[in-house]
């Protein structure tokens, strides 16, 4: 080892994309790094090695995730020849035989079950990439001073062992990725948080049963399977503990949570019907989300849980009553239906139809009063006419979700939908997401309306930067705290802080401006006093 080596530990940076699911994965490998006593670094430029975890569920996050690979390897031309690269996540787990030979400037691919052992791929991605170096002719010293890292100790340069010289193929990327995943993590699964002290997210399952005919996820990502509820139970006390005020449960199907757990289980439980006769047929107490909420529940402090990612096709009386019945649970439901119309859910292979989420819907509504309603579709998917998109635009007005989202859809090399007839032009794909997102913004401005001069209960998550206050872009207001110029009609004036209720999941739900100074991380009672289209305008209650 050098004696640069010998001065500090390993620096190694992380760019996480994608999803929540994707953000845990992150975090994981952060703590297989310091654990093994590795510096984690925020500087591109003084990091020895730069992990980009990547996203592959539609080809935007796959054309971002390339992107971003690319843009990384260009700077370490430019500034530090001897940073090793790696790219874990979705992109490697699904296109495990083709990015070798499509990204060579990448030292090391890795899969999702190797996210606990990042350390050691850490070693061999650098161990390669200095292989390489020495194979093209560079000399031990490779790195380019950027201005920012002036007066910092250089780059680690690994020793190449003499195997590797003699070797060709020791500065071939390394590719450790399991074709069909197996792993979960456990409570003992070191994490380094990315999220703020006062909310995280817990994995409790990882993987999908689900035969949707758009999806990638049970290929990439493996067959459904559940942590143990008391490993669950133990990372949220451990998380309480250390000041978290939100439990956000995540999987690819958190309410299928449990049913792989029982005795002789198959798999082939994913319609309504069945999944039903499956939970009703669980010995007593057998694992399910239902006795996971209400343990989680059970502990004390003051927190919330927020249930994220739940399949229509799996919600239950038991679970509607559940709810009810955990105060800590918020009142807040995340149910991606796709879509309504009956020939685009057969399509689609959803397992639910029209009538049973009609009938869901308002189960749901009356056995939780005051609930928020949080749901996505997709538009364009092959088959999808125009009598079949307007069904779907009237739903969305008479229902009324308080929350949603829509997608155009993706052509995905690999599913069933991809080889369908009748797919969809993306300028057709691109004008019925537009009318979704216009319908849903007349909903919204409707529901927030509706909050003004009501008192709730928030989270405070930090001061609002005034670029957010100028974009904030408030239409209606009910108190004389904001005024109107004839420059800036609408400005939040003065001091704000940025709090979510239980209707707003983090980083994908609106969000509430309150007028004043709140501590960060914790709660606070605000009244309600204007809104935006979807943002709400409150003051300390």
């Amino acid at each position: 080892m050098t004696e640069t080596v010998a001065r500090r530990p390993v620096r190694v940076g992380l760019i996480a994309l994608g999803c929540a699911k994707n953000l845990v994965d992150a975090e994981i490998m952060l703590g297989s790094l310091a654990r093994a006593g590795m510096e984690i670094t925020n500087d591109a430029a003084l990091a020895d090695v730069l992990i980009v975890n990547t996203c592959s569920f539609v080809e935007s996050a796959q054309q971002e995730s390339v992107d971003t690979i690319l843009e990384t390897a260009a700077l370490r031309q430019a500034r530090n020849l001897g940073q090793g690269l790696i790219v874990a996540g979705c992109l490697p787990q699904r296109f495990r035989d083709e990015l070798p030979k499509l990204l060579p400037e990448v030292d090391a691919f890795m899969g999702i079950d190797q996210v606990a052992d990042t350390s050691r791929i850490v070693r061999e991605a650098l161990a390669r990439r200095a292989a390489k170096l020495h194979a093209e002719g560079h000399g031990p010293k490779s790195r380019v001073q950027s201005p920012k890292s002036k007066g910092q100790p250089p780059a680690s340069e690994p020793p190449i062992p003499h195997s590797a010289l003699r070797d060709p193929h020791s500065a071939a990327p390394l590719v450790e990725v399991d074709r069909r995943p197996a792993y979960i993590p456990d409570y003992a699964t070191p994490r380094f948080r990315l999220t703020p002290r006062h909310f995280a997210y817990v994995k409790i399952a990882e993987g999908c049963n689900h035969p949707c005919s758009f999806c990638i996820i049970p290929r990439m990502r493996g067959s459904h399977r559940s942590r143990a509820q008391a490993d669950v139970v133990a990372e949220a006390q451990r998380l309480l503990a250390e000041g978290v005020k939100e439990l956000n449960l995540i999987s690819q199907d958190t309410t299928y949570y449990g049913l792989d757990l029982r005795p002789d289980h198959t798999r082939a439980i994913a319609s309504p019907e069945r999944f039903s006769a499956a939970a009703l047929g669980l010995p007593a107490g057998a694992t399910t989300l239902c006795t996971l909420l209400r343990e989680l529940n059970a502990l004390r402090g003051e927190f919330w849980i927020r249930l994220l990612y739940t399949h229509p096709a799996h919600w239950t009386d038991d679970l509607i009553r559940t709810i009810a019945a955990c105060p800590k649970v918020a009142r807040y439901a995340d149910i991606p239906l796709q879509h309504i119309h009956p020939a685009m859910l057969e399509r689609m292979r959803r397992e639910t139809s029209r009538d049973y989420i009609v009938d869901l819907l308002a189960r749901i509504r009356a056995g939780i009063p005051g609930i928020t309603l949080r749901t996505t579709f997709i538009v364009g998917f092959p088959g999808e006419t125009e009598e079949y998109f307007q069904t779907l635009l009237e739903f969305i007005g008479d229902t009324r979700f308080e929350r949603l989202g829509v997608f155009a859809y993706s052509h995905e090399a690999g599913t069933r939908s991809a080889a369908m007839a009748n797919q969809v032009p993306e300028r057709t794909k691109r004008r019925r997401r537009d009318l979704v997102m216009a319908a849903q913004r007349s909903v919204a401005r409707t529901v927030a309306a509706a909050c003004v001069g009501h008192t709730l209960r928030v989270l405070v998550e930090r001061p609002a930067a005034a670029a957010e206050l100028r974009n904030a872009c408030v239409q209606s207001w009910e108190h004389g705290l904001v005024r109107a110029s004839a420059d800036h009609p609408g400005r939040l004036r003065g001091r704000f802080v940025q709090a979510r209720s239980q209707a707003d999941a983090p980083e994908i739900d609106g969000r509430l401006y309150v007028h004043g100074e709140l501590p960060p991380g914790g709660f606070a009672s605000v009244r309600v006093v204007g809104h935006t289209d979807y943002d709400l305008l409150a003051e300390p209650a």
